[in-house]
């Protein structure tokens, strides 16, 4: 694997890139003091355009990192339920739910500090956010040079990516920040491999791997271009560069180390747990997944997004800026400087693919988190290798355009159906009235809205509906019984109402939740209170009066 070299732009011409030592120290960069946009006098007034854009996208990007409207949906409201959970217990929590620990003890110390409300539960991922800004300029300074930093910084500011994973209790802002700042140190352990470095190294990967599973893939695709760099380096006979990627590799190693304690549970979680809701993905699917939800989602402008910042990628991999202003050449081999970030985008992304076929696990575009800075530092460069100032401003103009466009949407659009739910629960219910979750995954997100006046259950084991049980959980299915379930629960909602919380939205339970409502039906009359909406957890309300009251 390559190191990132640095780019120095000379005075006189501002349009060509000079490599460097890979094993030297780092540069300084060589845009002028003044202004890092002002690279030479033919930007003139497009440089206030350009930093309009950027200045406006910075501040937008930070408000819009702590604000959204939404309740928190299952999975944010799973983490709170787990990291409320004194700490000794957090371990046997996770082991049926699928994750390792690092960050719900960090959130467990969170609220205990700042409180469990939604507010206060994803400002930390906020802050985690924010975190990357400065990181996201470094490494983009490292390769292309400060306007390169400031168009990444850019771009991430208005991420819908990164501003969606920012207003969320999860991991994934936290898991880009270790990523980035982990690679940050290999490269700076490559050139200079003193034992703090090492250490720190060491130290990160150990954090990635207890914040979540595809460090580990991650890292392996790391250590793979670094096995290849350290090869080579021996074969030319750079003794210094052969030694110090040794160094690098042995901190890795003993950073992975570090998690053999969780190794036993890992096994556990995947032979028993793993993502029983949905199927493994094609390649094909997860490209057009990923690149649909870092450009926000489903909706048109996020495709177009999506596919923008693909294009920019492209460009930062292999475009080759020419004596025209207008031309980009290609260069298929891929532009050095770009290489360790594509490898690393690649080779996680492949990794994972080929895993994920062999074990049955799906694909989240979420997992992405761990290869989304060096996606949008790629962007960055991308959008460095166009040379006309009014292409340059209105390319920048437009990809900011579509990710205001998102990270607004993330502000005023429900995650979930829950709300709706508890409201029309509240409006039509009294205490003692039984709501029932089908699937139980709708629990998390309803319960913590709804408070403990109602008796709440969930299919197909009556457990409380805070938390799930992935354990076996196709299997769970497997053996419960629809009408036998719902004959237990009108027992047990005798005189009282049954809410019926459902979604069809679920594989796992797109014929069982019928089944359960229609047997409810045979002695009840069912009324409906409220349909699913295009939410991501959609989620309707069925009231079944008791015969008399």
């Amino acid at each position: 694997m390559t190191t990132a070299e640095e780019r120095t732009v000379p005075a006189g011409d501002p349009d060509e890139h000079h490599e460097v030592d890979p094993g030297a120290e780092p540069l300084a960069d060589a845009t002028p003091a003044g202004d890092p946009l002002a690279v030479d006098a033919g930007w003139g007034r497009w440089v206030w355009a350009v930093r309009a854009l950027v200045v406006g996208a910075v501040l937008a990007g930070v408000v819009l990192r702590f604000v959204t409207r939404s309740p928190l949906w299952l999975d944010e409201a799973l983490s709170v339920n787990i990291a409320r959970l004194p700490l000794g217990d957090i371990p046997a929590a996770l082991k049926m739910d699928g994750h390792p620990p690092l960050y719900y003890v960090l959130l467990h110390g969170w609220m205990d500090a700042f409180g469990e409300g939604s507010v206060a539960v994803r400002a930390f991922s906020g802050l985690w956010s924010l975190a990357l800004f400065p990181l996201a300029w470094v490494a983009a300074r490292r390769i292309g040079g400060t306007r390169v930093a400031v168009y990444t910084v850019a771009l991430l500011a208005l991420s819908p990516f990164a501003i969606r994973y920012g207003t969320e209790t999860r991991m994934y802002a936290m898991l880009s920040v270790l990523a980035l700042a982990g690679w940050l140190l290999v490269d700076d352990g490559l050139r200079r491999p003193t034992p703090g470095r090492l250490a720190a190294i060491a130290a990160i990967t150990g954090l990635l791997l207890w914040t979540h599973y595809w460090a580990m893939w991650f890292l392996a695709a790391a250590g793979i271009g670094l096995l290849v760099h350290g090869w080579r380096a021996r074969k030319d006979g750079r003794h210094d560069a052969y030694g110090a990627t040794v160094r690098v590799i042995g901190a890795l190693v003993v950073g992975g180390l570090t998690f053999l304690p969780w190794l036993p549970t890992l096994l556990y979680q995947g032979a028993h747990t793993g993502t029983p809701w949905a199927r493994p993905v094609r390649p094909t699917e997860m490209v057009m997944f990923t690149l649909a939800d870092f450009g926000g989602g489903p909706q048109a402008e996020a495709t177009m997004l999506g596919w923008l910042l693909g294009i920019a990628v492209l460009l930062g991999v292999l475009g080759k800026a020419t004596a025209s202003r207008f031309d980009v050449d290609l260069d298929l081999r891929s532009r050095v400087e770009a290489r360790p970030y594509a490898i690393l985008v690649i080779g996680t992304m492949a990794i994972a693919e080929v895993v994920g076929y062999a074990t049955g696990a799906t694909y989240a575009s979420r997992y992405a988190a761990v290869i989304f800075p060096f996606v949008i530092v790629l962007a960055g460069l991308g959008v460095d290798r166009l040379r006309s100032r009014p292409i340059v401003v209105g390319a920048l103009a437009v990809l900011l355009l579509l990710g205001g466009i998102g990270g607004v949407r993330n502000v005023v659009t429900d995650r979930t159906d829950a709300r709706r739910s508890v409201q029309a629960i509240q409006a039509a219910g009294q205490a003692g009235d039984v709501v029932v979750y089908c699937p139980d995954q709708l629990g998390p997100s309803g319960s913590r809205l709804l408070g403990e006046e109602f008796d709440q259950v969930t299919y197909p084991a009556f457990r409380r509906p805070e938390r799930v049980d992935w354990v076996d959980y196709k299997e769970q299915l497997a053996k419960a019984d629809p009408r036998a379930f719902a004959t237990k629960l009108l027992a047990r909602a005798e005189g009282h109402r049954i809410f019926f919380v459902y979604s069809l939205n679920y594989t796992t339970h797109r014929a069982i939740c019928p089944k359960v409502l229609e047997a409810l039906g045979e002695k009840r009359v069912p009324q409906t209170l409220t349909q699913p909406t295009d939410a991501f957890e959609q989620a309707g309300v069925v009231v079944l009066e008791p015969a008399a009251r």
